[in-house]
């Protein structure tokens, strides 16, 4: 089911109950959201959680017991709960279940915010850890293993965003036409992937025109994602011949992925939020020692907010 909320001043936002999924943000006549083409790729928008990217193997590890669970995880195929509504605020859900404990043996309550304010759409993620249950707890023993969570109580997760932003935004413009500009100047390094877009352990310098400007062409995600860290918080679509423009804001989020389909003349660019990483070639990753993936306590939340500002 889908559900529409707008500003005061017009900005009009779309989002799925199927994975909490924004599925159109249209100011005025200009939808500034990716319709999910599925001659180049047939998402709009998706919430990466409790795993960003790919797993070795689809598989992971929680001492002893192993895992499968698909990239960028379960919550983009999960139906939430539209849980609270208003004329500009709407809240969904997600909670723990039987299905879920058989991929991913922890409680949890994931919440995605969006709040339409102005020209920008707000996205918050919050995460309750209510509390892991205890050995023998797994929903089904058939097809759980006997424990459930891990032994010290932690919920570890990844999260992020995932929204596809037209790339032109007006008629007779094309995508050669546009840059992004980041907030303030910075000098990120691009986290290195290996060909079937795993971390390979290393980073290298990524240079931008004065400190700030990426200039756009299809060839530049040939090798698939760029993903960055230590750059700044926000990055703009921009095009000097043009009005329209589109800035994402993520100051709690320390990594960003830059993507379209590879190889192909795409008219979307993905500008990707991320506050953890895939895994490492050929690892099994035990999710208890991952560095990068969010650690919550026993009874404790987590929340971050992110935005998307359009012209």
């Amino acid at each position: 089911m889908d559900y529409t909320i707008e500003s005061r001043e017009g900005l009009k936002v779309t989002v799925s109950d199927l994975g909490a999924e924004m599925t159109g943000i249209r100011l005025g006549e200009t939808e500034y959201l990716w319709q999910a083409d599925p001659a180049y790729w047939n998402e709009h928008a998706p919430v990466l959680f409790p795993y960003v990217g790919r797993l070795t193997d689809g598989t992971y590890r929680i001492g002893g017991h192993e895992y499968q669970m698909k990239i960028h995880g379960f919550a983009s195929l999960s139906t939430f709960e539209a849980e609270k509504q208003s004329e500009s605020c709407i809240i969904f859900t997600l909670k723990d279940s039987p299905e879920t404990m058989k991929i991913y043996p922890f409680r949890f309550l994931f919440r995605v915010i969006y709040t339409a304010e102005g020209h920008t759409l707000k996205i918050r993620y919050e995460v309750e850890n209510p509390g892991q249950a205890s050995a023998g707890d797994a929903p089904d023993s058939s097809a759980a293993p006997q424990s459930s969570g891990a032994p010290d109580g932690m919920l570890y997760f990844g999260i992020g965003g995932h929204p596809g932003l037209n790339v032109p935004l007006e008629e007779g413009l094309s995508f050669e036409d546009y840059y992004l500009e980041f907030g303030d100047r910075c000098d990120p390094e691009r986290i290195q992937f290996t060909p079937a877009c795993f971390l390979a352990g290393r980073q290298a310098p990524f240079a931008l025109e004065d400190g700030r400007i990426l200039r756009l062409r299809h060839s530049l995600f040939d090798e698939d994602a760029i993903v960055l860290q230590n750059m700044a918080d926000s990055v703009s679509i921009r095009s000097d011949q043009g009005r329209k423009s589109i800035t994402v804001r993520y100051p709690g989020l320390p990594y960003l992925g830059i993507w379209h389909m590879p190889k192909t003349d795409a008219p979307y660019v993905a500008i990707e939020p991320w506050g953890s990483l895939p895994s490492r070639q050929d690892i099994v990753e035990d999710l208890r020692f991952k560095p990068d993936l969010i650690r919550l306590e026993n009874g404790g939340r987590w929340h971050t907010e992110w935005s998307i500002t359009v012209s």
